[in-house]
């Protein structure tokens, strides 16, 4: 069972943001109809509609009638300007207040984050 409180069209809606900033889903891709997400998912298509109009909404997506939505040429460029701007606030200040609650130098700081860096390009 997911530990993942956000409703399920938010998850489904951040899994496509995902595949946008990655680029798998790429500038013009059709995205995935109602029906295919509503399948996969295991959703009601509602749900799975809610996803896309969401990003719909966001400027991510476009409608074409009759053929579907399709990733628009600005949204990956729009995913990754968020995620950079939200970076620092979610993850580099709480970093930062934890080291100094830690007792952490700069330097040591800087080593724990090569370490780790490290560690994941294994």
């Amino acid at each position: 069972m997911s530990t993942d409180s956000r409703p399920l069209y938010q998850r489904i809606a951040d899994e496509l943001r995902d595949h946008i900033a990655a680029g798998t889903l790429k500038e013009g891709d059709r995205a995935p109809s109602t029906n295919e997400l509503s399948a996969f998912h295991s959703v009601n298509p509602t749900t799975a509609a809610k996803a896309l109009t969401a990003l719909h909404q966001e400027g991510l997506v476009e409608k074409r009638r009759g053929l579907g939505m399709f990733v628009t040429p600005t949204a990956r460029e729009r995913i990754l300007q968020q995620r950079r701007a939200h970076l620092a606030r979610d993850y580099i200040r709480p970093l930062l207040r934890e080291a100094a609650a830690l007792g952490l130098s700069p330097r040591d700081l800087d080593a724990a984050i090569e370490q780790e860096r490290k560690k994941h390009e294994d």
